[in-house]
C-alpha cells in the first residue's frame, strides 16, 4: 500500500512539474521583421495604428454596425457555447485602462488577463505570442489614445466544464507554446516579413487551419481550410487545385487589398471584415511580402476539396439578360427567386453588372456543393467599404424562408458551379443561428 502511495505521489509531482514546465512563459522580448508600414523611426502611435489594423483587432472587438470601436461584445458561437469579445478601450472600470504594460503583454503573449484568469483561445494569443514586445506595446499605446468606452463585458455562456477558465492551463500545456517570432536567416527579408504578417499579426491560421477534437489548430494541415461561424475559410495553401497555388501574384494581391480577384472570388463574411478593417490598409510592400510567404505554404488537399468549373454550361449558354432555354430543370423555384432578386446585378451569365464584385463564374463559393458561403451571402448580404468604394449586396434573410433560401442557393450552385447543391431548409436554419 505504501509503495502504491509513493507511486501516486511521484506521478502527481511529475505531473505538476510537467504542467508548469509546459505552461512556462517565454520572457524574451523578441525581434520582429521591420514592416514597411511600421518603420522603427515612425511615431509610436503611427506604428501602433498600423500594427493594430494589421492585427485586425477592431473586427473582433467591435459589434458590426452598432457597437462602439473596441468596446467588445461580439459573440463567438462555438460547439460548446458562446463567448463574447472583451472591451479593450482604455476605460479603467470596464476596459483595460488599469492594465500595466506587463499585464497587457502577458494577455497578448500568454492568454492571461490582468486578474490572472485565463483567456479562451478564441482570442488568438496562440498566434499573437509571436509578436515582439515592442509591437505589442505600440498596439497598447494606440488603443490607449482612443476614446474610452464604459461598457461592461458580457459573461461567456458556457456549460461545465468549459466555463472553468483555470482548466485552460491544461489546454495550453497540451496545445500552446509561448514563444516569439524567429526570422529564418536562409530566407529573404520579404519572406520573413510576410511570415510575421501571416502567422503573428494577421493570424491567418486561426480561421484557415482545421481544428482537432479539442479545438486546437491542426498544425499538420496549416491553412488547409476550415469552417468557422457558419462560413468556410478556404484552403490557402500552395496547392494548385485546392488552394491558391494557381493564383497569380496579382490575383492574390488584388484579393487581399480589394476583396476581389477576377475569376477567383470576392471576399465576404469574416474575410470581408479582414479586408475592410485590416488588409486593405497594408502598404504595397507588406502585401507583396505576405504574398511571397503564402506562396511557400506546403500544399494540402484539405477537407471537402472543391472542384471548380470555370465554364459552367448553364452560365456559358446564357446571355447577360436571359438564361439558356434548358436552365432550371429541377430548380424552378430557385430560378424565379434569382430572376426577382439577383439577376439584375449578377446577370444570368455570372459576369456581374455595375461592379466586378458581383461576378460569380470561377468562384469557390458557387462551386461548393455544401453551399455554406452562398447561403450566408443570401442571408446576410455584403456591406463593406474598400478604398472609398462601397461594396453592397442586400440581405435576404428576413425576406425569404429557409425553404426559399435553400432553393435559391442550390440554383446558384447549379447555374454557376455546375454542381448539385445539397443545401436543405434545416441547414439554412442552422446558418441563421451562426
Amino acid at each position: 500500500m505504501k509503495r502504491f502511495l509513493k507511486v501516486v505521489v511521484a506521478l502527481f509531482v511529475v505531473g505538476v512539474a510537467l504542467y508548469f514546465f509546459l505552461n512556462r512563459t517565454d520572457s524574451s522580448e523578441g525581434e520582429a521583421p521591420v514592416l514597411a508600414g511600421a518603420a522603427p523611426d515612425a511615431a509610436l502611435l503611427v506604428r501602433g495604428e498600423y500594427l493594430t489594423k494589421a492585427a485586425d483587432c477592431i473586427a473582433c472587438h467591435t459589434v458590426a454596425g452598432k457597437g462602439q470601436p473596441f468596446a467588445g461584445g461580439v459573440p463567438f458561437v462555438l460547439p460548446f457555447g458562446t463567448i463574447y469579445s472583451s472591451n479593450i478601450t482604455a476605460d479603467a472600470a470596464t476596459g483595460i485602462g488599469g492594465w500595466s504594460d506587463d499585464q497587457f503583454v502577458r494577455a497578448v503573449h500568454d492568454g492571461v488577463r490582468a486578474d490572472g484568469k485565463r483567456l479562451y483561445p478564441a482570442f488568438p494569443y496562440t498566434s499573437y505570442t509571436a509578436l515582439s514586445r515592442k509591437d505589442v506595446l505600440a498596439i497598447k499605446a494606440y488603443l490607449f489614445s482612443l476614446p474610452q468606452v464604459n461598457q461592461p463585458n458580457k459573461e461567456a455562456d458556457l456549460g461545465f466544464p468549459f466555463n472553468q477558465r483555470w482548466a485552460m492551463g491544461f489546454w495550453n500545456a497540451a496545445f500552446f507554446k509561448s514563444e516569439r517570432f524567429e526570422a529564418d536567416a536562409s530566407k529573404p527579408l520579404a519572406w520573413n516579413q510576410g511570415k510575421y504578417l501571416a502567422t503573428a499579426l494577421g493570424h491567418c491560421a486561426e480561421c484557415h487551419t482545421p481544428r482537432n477534437f479539442a479545438f486546437a489548430l491542426e498544425q499538420s494541415n496549416n491553412l488547409a481550410g476550415e469552417s468557422i461561424q457558419g462560413w468556410r475559410a478556404y484552403n490557402i495553401t500552395s496547392d494548385a487545385k485546392n488552394g491558391i497555388g494557381a493564383w497569380s501574384d496579382a490575383d492574390m494581391a488584388s484579393y487581399l487589398t480589394t476583396g476581389h480577384a477576377d475569376g477567383r472570388g470576392s471576399a465576404s463574411g469574416p474575410m470581408g471584415e479582414a479586408v475592410e478593417h485590416s488588409l486593405q490598409h497594408l502598404k504595397p510592400e507588406d502585401t507583396a511580402a505576405l504574398v511571397s510567404y503564402l506562396r511557400t505554404v506546403p500544399a494540402k488537399t484539405g477537407k471537402d476539396p472543391i472542384d471548380i468549373d470555370p465554364k459552367a454550361p448553364w452560365a456559358v449558354a446564357a446571355s447577360a439578360a436571359a438564361p439558356a432555354a434548358n436552365t432550371a430543370e429541377g430548380h424552378e423555384q430557385g430560378l424565379r427567386l434569382f430572376a426577382a432578386a439577383c439577376a439584375s446585378c449578377h446577370q444570368w451569365n455570372g459576369q456581374g453588372q455595375q461592379t466586378n464584385f458581383a461576378s460569380l463564374l470561377g468562384t469557390r463559393g458557387v462551386n461548393d456543393a455544401g453551399g455554406a458561403n452562398v447561403t450566408q451571402m443570401i442571408l446576410q448580404g455584403v456591406n463593406m467599404r474598400v478604398h472609398e468604394q462601397e461594396v453592397y449586396m442586400p440581405a435576404f434573410g428576413k425576406a425569404y424562408t429557409d425553404t426559399e433560401v435553400a432553393a435559391l442557393a442550390n440554383y446558384v450552385i447549379a447555374q454557376f458551379g455546375n454542381k448539385q447543391g445539397t443545401v436543405t431548409p434545416e441547414f439554412v436554419a442552422k446558418q441563421r443561428a451562426q
